[in-house]
């Protein structure tokens, strides 16, 4: 089986010794991605850019996941994300499930995981 291994740069892939993505058994698996930003909607908008970029560089896009989990220190933020979401998914939404958890740091306020078909 080959797999290929998707870097990002992101400062903690160095740290923890990981990669953005891994493509392996006709999928695709986005490690949990943090975005940048003041605000959960800042932060959610960002994570997808790189999760969708790194989709790309495996050959395949939002339209093809079949999984997205959401973790979120405070639940009560995940509504105003949701019209991000419902846009970026559209009408190819995947199984989905949103977990409150502490994040790997306080000023994360959302990370998003992603396992999708391959290109």
């Amino acid at each position: 089986m080959r797999i290929k291994r998707i870097h990002s740069g992101g400062e903690f892939e160095g740290k923890i010794g990981y990669c953005r993505a891994v493509v392996a058994g006709g999928f695709v698996h986005v490690a949990g991605t943090v975005g940048q930003g003041d605000d959960v909607v800042t932060q959610c908008a960002s994570a997808l850019d790189v999760i969708k970029a790194a989709l790309a560089e495996a050959g395949t896009s939002l339209e093809n996941a079949v999984r997205v989990n959401y973790y979120l220190p405070d639940a009560a933020e995940f509504e105003p994300c949701w019209p991000l979401l419902s846009a970026a998914f559209g009408e190819n939404p995947p199984a989905a499930t949103m977990i409150e958890c502490g994040l790997i740091d306080p000023k994360y306020r959302i990370e998003i995981e992603v396992t999708a078909l391959a290109g």
